[in-house]
């Protein structure tokens, strides 16, 4: 069995990840990195 400890930190993780995930949602950063990655394939397939 773990120890409560090692669980807490690993839900804390958890919670912090989802949380900086919610954070950027909210920030509308997605939708940054979807252009970014789109200019980038277009670069790389000599379109852009």
């Amino acid at each position: 069995m773990k120890s409560k400890r090692v669980l807490a930190a690993r839900y804390g993780l958890l919670a912090l990840g989802v949380l900086f995930i919610a954070v950027g949602i909210l920030r509308r950063e997605h939708v940054d990195v979807l252009q970014k990655a789109v200019m980038i394939c277009l670069e790389c397939i000599g379109i852009g």
